[in-house]
C-alpha cells in the first residue's frame, strides 16, 4: 500500500493500514496533551452524569488559551482504566482519540509513518484505511 504518488497526491494516497488491538498505548506513557473543545466537555460530562463545570473542574487543565485532559501521576490519561484496559468515556472519547493514529505529526512522511507503527501495533497493520478515510481524521486536529 505504499506506492508513490504523483505530485498532487500525498504519499500514502493509496490508503495505509491500521488496526485497533486496544493495547492502551495511546492513552499511557510519557505525558502529552489530549485537547478538547467545549463540545467534548459537554458530551463526556454527561457520559459520566456530571454538569460541564464539574467535569472541567475535576478533568479538565487550561493550557494556554486551549483545554486539555488532566493526566494521571504517570502520564495515563484521566480516562484510561488500567484493571480493564479501557477507556471510560469511549463512545463520547475527544476527537483527538478518535483520529488517532491518522495525525498530521504522524503521516507527514513515510519515516514518520514507520515511527508510528513501531510504537503502536496496530498501526500497518490490519485492513486498508482508504486516503478520504485518512483525511477526514487528519484534518480533524493538527497534531
Amino acid at each position: 500500500m505504499h506506492e508513490s504518488a504523483e505530485p498532487s497526491q500525498p504519499w500514502y494516497h493509496a490508503g495505509l493500514r491500521f488496526r485497533c488491538t486496544g493495547c492502551g498505548r495511546c492513552c499511557t506513557g510519557d505525558p502529552g496533551y489530549v485537547w478538547v473543545n467545549q463540545a467534548e466537555i459537554d458530551a463526556m460530562a454527561q457520559t459520566l452524569g456530571m454538569t460541564p463545570e464539574a467535569f472541567e473542574k475535576a478533568y479538565v487543565r487550561t493550557v494556554g488559551r486551549r483545554r486539555s485532559l488532566r493526566e494521571m501521576a504517570d502520564g495515563d490519561c484521566v480516562f484510561y482504566d488500567r484493571p480493564t484496559a479501557r477507556c471510560r468515556v469511549y463512545a463520547v472519547r475527544p476527537r483527538q482519540c478518535r483520529s488517532w493514529p491518522f495525525w498530521s505529526s504522524n503521516v507527514r512522511t513515510p519515516e514518520a509513518w514507520q515511527h508510528t507503527c513501531e510504537a503502536c501495533p496496530g498501526a500497518g497493520q490490519g485492513p486498508g484505511v482508504s486516503l478520504d478515510e485518512i483525511e477526514e481524521r487528519r484534518g480533524t486536529i493538527q497534531i
